[in-house]
């Protein structure tokens, strides 16, 4: 059996890039970015997706929590593209370097 660690990513369907690109041109279309916004901003406005996401989790709810976590990349894909951030190429290096890491690497308690 292939070890996850030894597999490439293979996305159907389109690519982050051109993901990011329309959930992008669609807050603009929708007037969010009629003015700059500072990165402090916009991750809080993340913050609160993954709070709502909590909150769908404690009331049960699987639809919630599959919108939330929606929510939740829509943000991060948004400030990613008015970023002029490769999202698509970030993932694939960090995915390969978390390839690389031990067995619960950092020390953290879980």
């Amino acid at each position: 059996m292939t070890k996850v660690s030894e597999m490439e990513i293979h996305y159907p369907g389109i690519t982050i890039y051109e993901a990011m690109q329309a959930v992008h041109l669609l807050a603009v279309e929708k007037g969010w970015w009629d003015k700059h916004r500072e990165l402090p901003e916009l991750l809080c406005l993340v913050h609160a997706e993954v709070s709502e996401c909590l909150e769908a989790y404690r009331e049960n709810n699987a639809a919630g929590v599959a919108e939330e976590l929606a929510d939740i990349i829509i943000r991060v894909f948004d400030i990613a593209a008015a970023a002029n951030i490769d999202l698509e190429k970030a993932i694939k290096e960090k995915h390969d370097y978390n390839k690389t890491r031990p067995y619960r690497h950092g020390g953290k308690l879980v």
